[in-house]
């Protein structure tokens, strides 16, 4: 069904970053239109390249805080298009969740998502407590998410001296943006993530002459000890399927404590189809973030 449905779609690199959003934010395309969360509001903080949005989903007498942060290959997707994973979030874990509206490439090459989740990163260990009335964090993302969610940690201990989030949800992150082999052998199949759609990302993303294997580009090559518990969740018919595999390897042998939930024939972004097995990661994730933060 995702292949007949993505097969005839234009690529973005062909109609354009832009119209491309546009037309997502519209229902077009694989991933059905998720309504608006009547609960949502927008702030505007500070950051390095200026302001930066963060979208508030909260439950009354929030426990903690859940800092999300969106997928798009860095690229395409929006804080408010997942309205409804954020209220689950609330209704099973009893966090608030606050999504970062990163800048996007390829307008804003790296480092401007980073410096931009770096940015709500840190507002939220000096304010969670005062905004929220609690102060057990977590973080994660999907996809491009996890990638700068990996990112943020690193930042956040080395820049910050900060290590206070409890819990890190990892869903089917880029860890390795040198390519792992499964990234390069997946093939040009449109289930939903191909081999060139990365290329293309990445380009977007990195158009200068970076070290594509700078830690903080691709953190499977930092040093990652002192981070916390993390929750690495992928599909086998994902072609980021080896940069789970590799990071939940090293994560735990540099002393961290680490899942890892591979899911049976789960695609890229497999957790946002009515299937048994999204229902089944879903439900992983919003008990991991239960636990780690109670």
């Amino acid at each position: 069904m995702i292949v007949k449905l993505l097969t005839p779609m234009p690529d973005w690199w062909v109609v354009g970053a832009q119209a491309t959003r546009d037309a997502r934010a519209r229902g077009e395309g694989a991933f059905p239109l998720a309504p608006k969360s009547p609960r949502a509001r927008t702030i505007s903080i500070d950051g390095k390249g200026g302001k930066v949005a963060l979208r508030i989903v909260a439950p009354q007498n929030p426990k903690g805080v859940y800092l999300h942060i969106h997928g798009g290959g860095m690229v395409l997707g929006a804080a408010d298009m997942l309205d409804p994973m954020l209220e689950r979030v609330n209704e099973k874990t009893g966090l608030a969740c606050v999504s970062v509206e990163y800048r996007l490439a390829p307008e804003n090459p790296y480092p401007a998502p980073p410096d931009d989740c770096e940015s709500a990163a840190v507002w939220l260990a000096k304010n969670a407590k005062a905004e929220f009335g609690a102060d057990a964090l977590a973080i994660g993302g999907e996809s491009a998410g996890a990638t700068l969610s990996a990112v943020t940690l690193l930042r956040m201990r080395d820049r910050h001296g900060f290590t206070g989030f409890r819990a890190a949800n990892l869903f089917y992150g880029a860890y390795d943006l040198s390519m792992t082999p499964s990234q390069k052998h997946f093939g040009n199949e449109r289930l939903v993530l191909r081999t060139l759609d990365i290329e293309k990302f990445m380009a977007a993303y990195l158009p200068g002459a970076n070290e594509l294997r700078d830690p903080d580009i691709s953190p499977l090559y930092a040093n990652l000890k002192g981070l916390p518990p993390a929750l690495f969740s992928i599909g086998t018919a994902d072609p980021l399927l080896d940069d789970s595999l590799f990071m939940y390897a090293r994560y735990i042998a540099a002393g961290n404590r680490a899942e890892l939930a591979i899911y049976p024939g789960g695609a890229h972004a497999f957790n946002v189809f009515p299937i048994a097995i999204a229902q089944q990661a879903n439900a992983r994730m919003d008990a991991f973030l239960a636990r780690e933060t109670a």
